[in-house]
């Protein structure tokens, strides 16, 4: 392992770039900052061999991106990609941003936003489902969302124009791009041809017998998932601590599982605690369901099995969209898919809470605090409760089930959450305006 032969003075400035490759796959002049690809660059033959060692991930470092080649071992809904406004891309969206990408490609060192627009909408009416209708606002809104997720990425650079305005009115507004065919090239290189597959499942890793494949995929899992439940899954001492020496993080280590402790936020690509209504709430509710596991005198101490690996569904909900005419069966794969999901000898159940209790309970946080949450969620308890929910099932705390949700050990981190409102007067005439903000903290 290289990190271990680097000098302790420069060892923080290998691990900042160990975390930036890790979070961040493709790293270009702009993106993720202008400071990344020149720290990556610096490390460029040890990243890529101690990646490559750790992992089983390529890394291929340019002048002008770095570009990180992970290994999938299960797919993961928690991290989409999103808007410029960070509005989740929808599947429409996301056929824009291929078909984009696939139209840059082909073009030359400029284009505008109309003749990309040409491009994509030609190549969408050859399939199905897909359609691109510059008249259409809605199209184009979806559209310049795809063109704007390239841009922030630096494979296309805005010349001239703007590109809400040609969203607003094709016929007044136009934008001009410089292509930086580098940045395209590296963003979609999979690892098989779309064309020669009938199933998602064969684009993840198949695990062998192999000891250092294994590792690989413990260590893989360490720096992937909130948390890594065992015993099947947790890596061994010694990877434990390869991993912490790569990237600086803390391990934190109980009985139910092993996590990484990123108390900088440069790795986590979700912050929790964090600020803003939806995370607060869900701190809040986390709180409130680690003391009902917890209380004795609970009337109901339901236990269940439950699958907290979502890979199966997600497979079977993408397979359903594979279209059958773009699949070329002289060259399709029809080898038996790898398994997602390790088979362990021990049955592990976990606390249940029901549906109606989370009704119940996020109903009286909002009666507690509301006041203090952004205006879109003051009246809108069902949607609150499900952001929340839904951000604690990305953070591995809870997982869903039938009829309610069950929790997780790592939950158990954040009971006895404290909450402080803080009066904030206005700025008014009167001093007896106030504004209320919601703060919380976990002992």
């Amino acid at each position: 392992m290289r990190a271990r032969t680097i000098p302790s003075l420069a060892l923080d400035s290998y691990q900042r770039a160990a975390r930036v490759v890790l979070s961040h796959h493709l790293i270009t002049r702009t993106y993720p900052d202008r400071i990344a690809l020149p720290l990556v660059r610096r490390w460029a033959t040890e990243l890529r061999e101690d990646m490559l060692d750790l992992f089983g991930y390529r890394l291929e470092v340019t002048e002008t991106t770095a570009r990180l080649y992970p290994v999938l071992d299960r797919l993961d809904a928690s991290r989409p990609a999103r808007t410029t406004s960070d509005r989740v891309f929808d599947r429409r969206r996301y056929a824009f941003l291929a078909l984009t990408l696939a139209a840059l490609g082909r073009a030359g060192d400029q284009i505008t936003l109309s003749e990309l627009a040409v491009q994509v909408a030609s190549d969408a009416g050859r399939v199905v489902g897909v359609d691109l209708d510059t008249e259409r606002a809605t199209d184009r809104d979806a559209f310049v969302d795809a063109v704007g997720w390239l841009s922030v990425r630096g494979a296309i650079t805005l010349a001239d124009g703007d590109a809400g305005g040609w969203a607003h009115n094709p016929d007044a507004g136009e934008a001009l791009y410089d292509i930086d065919r580098s940045v395209v090239v590296a963003l979609f290189r999979p690892p098989r041809a779309l064309q020669h597959l009938r199933s998602t499942a064969h684009l993840l890793h198949s695990t062998t017998d192999d000891p250092a494949d294994r590792a690989r995929r413990a260590r893989r899992a360490l720096v992937e998932q909130p948390v890594v439940h065992g015993p099947d899954s947790v890596p061994d001492n010694r990877s434990v601590e390869d991993v912490r020496l790569l990237t600086g993080l803390s391990v934190e280590r109980r009985a139910e599982g092993i996590a990484l402790i990123d108390t900088s936020g440069r790795l986590s690509d979700i912050r929790f605690p964090s600020t803003g209504t939806v995370a607060q709430v869900a701190l809040l509710l986390a709180g409130e369901i680690a003391e009902r596991v917890l209380d004795p005198d609970a009337d109901d101490r339901t236990t269940l099995e439950a699958d907290i690996d979502p890979t199966d569904t997600l497979l079977a909900a993408l397979d359903s969209a594979i279209p059958d005419g773009g699949v070329v069966d002289d060259l399709v794969d029809d080898s038996v898919a790898p398994d997602t999901v390790e088979a362990s000898d021990e049955t592990i159940r976990h606390p249940f809470v029901a549906d109606s209790w989370l009704d119940e309970t996020v109903g009286a946080l909002v009666d507690a605090y509301g006041r203090t949450f952004a205006a879109q969620w003051q009246a809108d308890r069902a949607g609150v409760r499900a952001a929340a929910v839904a951000l604690l099932t990305n953070l591995t705390l809870v997982a869903p089930v039938r009829g309610g949700i069950v929790a997780l050990p790592a939950l158990a981190r954040y009971r006895g959450v404290v909450v402080t409102v803080r009066e904030q007067a206005s700025a008014g005439l009167f001093p007896t305006d106030h504004t209320s903000t919601l703060e919380e903290h976990t002992p």
